[in-house]
C-alpha cells in the first residue's frame, strides 16, 4: 500500500519500443524531446543544436527531412548525435527510405500526406531494413481528405481512424516497432483523442499540443493538455510545442514530469510569490538561483520562502531550503535535510545556497557511484 495513494499515477500498459538505445513505453522513464529548426542540409549547425537540446537533458530529437539534401546530411548528423535521431518526413515518402538508410533511428509519418499504402509499404521496408522505429504522427491540421468529408471537421474519432488505419497497415506487414501521435492545437481535442486512442491501442503514445504558441502561452496549454493525459497514465514520450529555442521546450517537459513526480532532472526550486512580509527580494533571489543552478542535473528540492508563515514547512519537505526572518530582518534560516541548521545574513543567501546545492549534489552522486559498486 502507498504511503501517499493521493499521488499515485498508474501508467497505462503497452508494449515496449526502442528508438535507437531508448526505451519507449513499457514502464520505461517517460522520454523527453524537442526537434531542431535549423536547416537540417546544414549539418554542422544541426549537428551543434542537437548537443545543446541533448544537454538540456533531452533523450530523442527529432530533424525535419523535406529534401534530398537533409537526407544527403542526415548521415553524419546521426553518427555525431549523442542521442537517436527521429527523421520527420512529410509529402515524400522517398525521404523516409533515404532517411532510413542515412542512420535516422526512427521515422514520423504523417498520414495524411504520406501518400498511399503501397509507398508506405516501401518506408516500412526500408525500417525494417534498417533497424528503424516509426512514429504515426496524425494532427488535427494535416487529416485525410476523406475523414474530414466523413466527420465534418477535425474531431476526435477522425484522429482516432486516422491513426488506427496507419497502423494496420504496418501491422498487415508485420512491423510493430510504432508509436503513435494525435496532436492539436486545441487542448480539448488533443486530449479527448489521447484518450480514445489509449483504448484502442496498445503501442506506446508520443504526447503533445501541436503548435502551442510562444513560450509562455504554449508552455501553459502544454501543462494543461500533457497533465491531464500523463495524470491519467496516459504517454510514453513527451514534446512540447513552443516557439521558442528548443532548449526551451526540454526545460518546460522536464518542468510537467517533475511536477506530477514522474521523473526528475535538476533542482526543483519550490518557492513563494513574495508580499509584505518577506525578509528578501525572492523574486530576484529566485531567479538568480535558477540560472546559476542550471548546470545541475543530480534530482534534489531547494525551498526559497520569504518568511515564517510557510517557511519552516517548506523546508522540512527538501533537501535544502531558506526561511527569510521577515520585513526588516537581515537574516534567515537555513534547513538541511528538513532540520534547522543555521542562520545566514541575507547578504550572502544566493552564494551560500548555489555552494550547498553543489556540496549536496556532489554527496549524492557519491552515494549513488557507491551502490551500483556495491550491486556490481
Amino acid at each position: 500500500m502507498s504511503l501517499r495513494p493521493w499521488r499515485d499515477i498508474e501508467r497505462r500498459q503497452c508494449r515496449q519500443i526502442m528508438v535507437g538505445n531508448v526505451p519507449v513505453g513499457g514502464g520505461a522513464p517517460i522520454a523527453v524531446q524537442s526537434m531542431t529548426n535549423t536547416l537540417t542540409s546544414d549539418a554542422q549547425a544541426t549537428i551543434r543544436q542537437i548537443n545543446e537540446i541533448a544537454d538540456a537533458g533531452a533523450d530523442i530529437v527529432r530533424v525535419s527531412c523535406p529534401d534530398k539534401d537533409s537526407t544527403e546530411a542526415l548521415s553524419t548528423i546521426a553518427k555525431n548525435s549523442p542521442v537517436p535521431i527521429v527523421a520527420d518526413i512529410h509529402f515524400h515518402y522517398k525521404r523516409g527510405i533515404e532517411a532510413a538508410e542515412a542512420g535516422a533511428a526512427c521515422l514520423r509519418i504523417n498520414p495524411g500526406n504520406i501518400g498511399s499504402e503501397e509507398r508506405v509499404k516501401e518506408v516500412i521496408k526500408a525500417a525494417k531494413d534498417h533497424g528503424c522505429s516509426m512514429r504515426i504522427g496524425v494532427n488535427g491540421g494535416s487529416l485525410e481528405k476523406d475523414l474530414l468529408e466523413k466527420y465534418g471537421e477535425p474531431c476526435p474519432e477522425a484522429m482516432v481512424e486516422s491513426a488506427l488505419d496507419h497502423a494496420k497497415i504496418l501491422q498487415d506487414n508485420d512491423f510493430h516497432e510504432f508509436k503513435i501521435s494525435v496532436k492539436a492545437s486545441d487542448v480539448f481535442l488533443t486530449v479527448a483523442a489521447y484518450h480514445a486512442l489509449a483504448e484502442a491501442i496498445d503501442c506506446p503514445l508520443h504526447l503533445g499540443v501541436t503548435e502551442a504558441g510562444g513560450l509562455r502561452i504554449g508552455s501553459v496549454k502544454s501543462a494543461i493538455g500533457m497533465g491531464n493525459l500523463l495524470w491519467a497514465g496516459i504517454g510514453d514520450t513527451i514534446r512540447v510545442s513552443l516557439s521558442a529555442d528548443p532548449v526551451e521546450e526540454i526545460k518546460a517537459g522536464f518542468d510537467i514530469l517533475k511536477s506530477l513526480n514522474l521523473r526528475h532532472r535538476g533542482v526543483n526550486v519550490i518557492s513563494c510569490p513574495s508580499c509584505a512580509r518577506q525578509g528578501f527580494n525572492v523574486i530576484e533571489t529566485v531567479e538568480t538561483l535558477e540560472k546559476r543552478l542550471a548546470h545541475i542535473t543530480t534530482p534534489m528540492t531547494l525551498s526559497v520562502i520569504g518568511c515564517v508563515v510557510n517557511g519552516p514547512g517548506e523546508a522540512r519537505e527538501t533537501d535544502i531550503g531558506f526561511t527569510g526572518g521577515g520585513a526588516g530582518k537581515e537574516h534567515g534560516m537555513i534547513y538541511l535535510g528538513g532540520e534547522v541548521d543555521h542562520r545566514i545574513d541575507n547578504s550572502e543567501l544566493v552564494d551560500h545556497l548555489v555552494d550547498l546545492v553543489e556540496k549536496r549534489a556532489a554527496e549524492i552522486q557519491a552515494e549513488e557511484a557507491k551502490q551500483t559498486v556495491a550491486a556490481e
